[in-house]
């Protein structure tokens, strides 16, 4: 298990807020430390850590190549995958004290196996008796099924038939890849041509993992939460014709279609920064290209494998994989933080930040989301370095936020420089909202749920509709623009996140954990949106947030509250994210001088670590729900600073209501 994260503890009375003095203090220390990470151009980017199976993934990748030996990197990763094996259960879980997962302990123990480990060794054998005692290997996912498959360890049969023909049928064709989520078409075409192809790994050490199967078949366990009875036997019947069937594939039309997925990968490949910007579509690209018969010289190949190695972090110990990367959206957030403080020192970095992030507006690739909104003008961002077909409505909301904020600010001298950037962006941004009135993160109206059932898509996350926190984001970005509260478009949005409260007041928060991240992204929006205190909708997530906050003054919340029954939160140990984002959602709506927020200054102000920062091994990012958790290193160093910030400028001012988005 990861040796959890010895913080602080409170010495002062956490009912009580910090004194002005201290706060002040804190806050000038966090704001030294945050801008002495800041990047000499301008730009803010920390590590973005998932689970075991991304730097397993990796070592499975070189070694399916055969790529000469670099054992030093292989053994600072095998201690990286050693340190986080759980001593609770013996195997690997999807975030910091997780459960046991069976996918991520196969690969792992794999990958160790793969970087020379004796089978015998202590933590192997445990590892794969909690493989066994779990169903074996047979009880994995899909995606692990394929990749066992690949290294002739696991059975072709077992794997759910995704024939490449698919990229040939036409739009209103019920399975079709532009009615999958931008990161499953990424990671899916690319996989077309390696379901269909069946290449064996080069492995040059032959390693197999024969022992970690039990003999015993194990249906695959969906993670949607639009299971249906008929869907799902109807696909499965689907896939047991087409295991049937594609032996006689027409050769002429598997051709074509072979050649549709390498010129639509080779379309996207998107340079160093990957197809996709996302490891696995990056990786199957790589072996895609391996198994087409392209040279390591080839260009397309070389760049798409350099990709790859970007993502490596690697320290003096220790080393992973990154699922991607996140400077835009750290440097956003980073600057709405540096703006908040409102330091001269801290308005120039927020300045040199934005002038950063500027040129990376996408404005002239029209991107997969024209397909569902034709005529609309490129002008997001994305989340990554580059990825200009698949920008995002979240990192464009918050991106449009800081420069709107800027340019409102006399004393940053930043005036109209970012207009047309700040129009173009709110053009797109808007220009996708949904039919219903919410607001996803890539594409519009891509929710036709019945896909979600789909042999291939048992990890539940095929899609890519509205959700509360994304929505939140726009309509802050609507209201810190006045959009009026009468518009159609406002009415639209806030009518959609009035349907999606949860009965107990909170919001599901998709991409951060959970009703925590959802709740305060929806107050932001809210509170800028002027409604009042006690509207209901803001009342009860008031109310909410304030049940849920820890004894010790923080908030905290588990991976666990995911569930697939939606339970509702589950109760954590109080994290440095999630106290920030608690107090700011609370102090959007009028809250500033509340117990609960003085108790959740208390908290920040005792754990803040000598750096000036905040330290947080728990996860709070969403990658996936119940399949893909991230750890944002970022998150406890600008969020904590910008709510600190934030608590201060509202007690010395007397307002009750925040004058930004979020």
């Amino acid at each position: 298990m990861t040796e959890v994260l010895d913080l602080p503890r409170a010495t002062a009375d956490v009912g009580a807020a910090p004194a002005r003095d201290a706060l002040d203090a804190a806050i000038a220390r966090a704001t030294n430390a945050l801008i002495a990470e800041q990047k000499g151009d301008g730009h803010w980017v920390y590590e973005l850590e998932a689970d075991a199976t991304i730097p397993s993934e990796y070592i499975l990748l070189r070694h399916f190549l055969g790529e000469p030996d670099d054992l030093v990197l292989e053994a600072k990763i095998g201690r990286y995958l050693r340190r986080i094996q759980s001593d609770a259960h013996d195997g690997w879980p999807l975030y910091h004290d997780g459960g046991f997962d069976i996918s991520a302990s196969v690969k792992a123990y794999y990958a160790l196996k793969m970087i020379g480990d004796d089978v015998d060794a202590p933590h192997m054998a445990r590892a794969r008796a909690a493989i066994l005692r779990a169903g074996g290997a047979e009880a994995v996912n899909v995606f692990t099924r394929i990749q066992l498959a690949l290294f002739g360890a696991g059975d072709w049969a077992q794997v759910p038939t995704i024939p490449p023909e698919l990229i040939l049928a036409p739009k209103w064709f019920p399975v079709h890849l532009l009615k999958m989520s931008y990161w499953a078409r990424t990671v899916v075409v690319p996989l077309l041509v390696l379901c269909a192809l069946k290449p064996r790994a080069k492995n040059p050490r032959g390693v197999m993992v024969d022992e970690l199967f039990s003999g015993t078949p194990r249906p695959l366990t969906s993670q949607a939460a639009h299971v249906h009875v008929i869907w799902k036997t109807g696909f499965e019947a689907l896939d047991w014709a087409l295991k049937r069937f594609e032996p006689h594939w027409p050769r002429r039309i598997r051709a074509r279609a072979i050649e549709r997925c390498r010129a639509w990968v080779t379309q996207r490949l998107n340079g160093v920064d990957g197809l996709g910007a996302i490891y696995p579509a990056m990786a199957n690209s790589v072996m895609m290209y391996d198994v087409l018969g392209y040279g390591a010289d080839h260009p397309d190949r070389a760049i798409a494998r350099e990709s790859v190695e970007r993502l490596l972090v690697v320290h003096e110990d220790e080393a992973y994989c990154q699922p991607c990367v996140s400077p835009v959206w750290d440097t956003a957030l980073a600057a709405h933080a540096m703006l908040e403080v409102g330091t001269p020192q801290a308005e120039a970095a927020a300045s040199r930040a934005l002038d950063w992030l500027g040129p990376r507006q996408v404005l002239d690739t029209v991107g997969d989301w024209e397909e569902q909104r034709p005529g609309v003008r490129p002008g997001g961002w994305a989340f990554q370095y580059a990825n200009d077909y698949y920008p995002d409505l979240d990192d464009t909301a918050v991106v449009v936020m800081a420069m709107d904020r800027a340019a409102g600010m006399a004393k940053i001298g930043r005036g109209g420089k970012d207009a047309e950037r700040i129009a173009r962006g709110a053009e797109w941004t808007l220009g996708l909202q949904s039919k219903d009135g919410g607001f996803a993160a890539f594409d519009a109206d891509n929710d036709a749920h019945y896909l979600n059932n789909l042999p291939f898509a048992d990890h539940g996350a095929l899609l890519d509709p509205p959700t509360a926190d994304v929505s939140a984001r726009v309509v802050s970005m609507l209201a810190q623009m006045g959009e009026p509260l009468d518009s159609p478009r406002m009415v639209a949005a806030l009518n959609w996140l009035a349907k999606e409260q949860e009965p107990d007041g909170s919001w599901f928060g998709r991409w951060g954990v959970n009703y925590v991240y959802g709740t305060w992204s929806v107050l932001c929006a809210l509170g800028r949106a002027g409604l009042s205190a006690d509207h209901p909708m803001v009342a009860r997530a008031v109310a909410w947030l304030k049940s849920v906050q820890n004894a010790d003054g923080g908030w905290g919340e588990s991976c666990d509250s995911y569930a697939l029954d939606r339970t509702g939160h589950q109760a954590f140990r109080s994290t440095a994210s999630q106290t920030a984002w608690a107090t700011l959602g609370l102090m959007a709506v009028g809250e500033a001088r509340s117990d609960s927020v003085a108790r959740g200054m208390a908290w920040l102000a005792a754990h803040q670590a000598d750096d000036g920062l905040w330290g947080q091994e728990v996860y709070t990012g969403g990658g996936f729900p119940r399949v893909f958790y991230l750890r944002y290193h970022g998150y406890p160093r600008y969020f904590p600073l910008w709510a600190m910030a934030r608590y201060r400028n509202l007690i010395d001012s007397n307002a009750e209501r925040i004058a930004w988005g979020m």
